[in-house]
């Protein structure tokens, strides 16, 4: 597990870099929903306020929203999981939905750590 990795209990994970942050969700969220089939993601260029609604996930069991562990802009999308949803089954880590531009960086403070998110399941 990468140890630059937050989480929050909606099972997101976001991994920061410099003022950037990729995020996904966990593997136990892609366990919980079975096969996924469906991704839905936003545009690059739209921002988000902390614990909004991104997109969503859709799978054989059920579908599920993806909310925003903190406040950004989409500066990336990953395009691969449109055409590979099952990607995300495959490593939900390596795999991951979108990149944001981090508009505050307290916001981070929110997020728990591995240990911690693991102890929420």
């Amino acid at each position: 597990m990468n140890k630059n990795l937050l989480f929050q209990e909606t099972h997101e994970w976001l991994e920061l870099n410099g003022n950037k942050a990729r995020i996904g969700i966990t593997d136990y969220a892609q366990d919980a929903l079975g096969a996924i089939v469906y991704i839905e993601l936003p545009s690059v260029g739209e921002t988000f306020d902390k614990g909004e609604t991104f997109g969503a996930v859709e799978s054989v069991k059920s579908a599920s929203d993806l909310y925003m562990p903190v406040s950004g802009k989409v500066i990336a999308v990953n395009e691969e999981l449109t055409n590979s949803p099952e990607l995300v089954n495959e490593d939900p880590y390596k795999n991951f939905f979108i990149e944001i531009e981090v508009f505050d960086e307290s916001e981070l403070k929110t997020l728990i750590d591995e240990e911690s998110y693991k102890k929420t399941l």
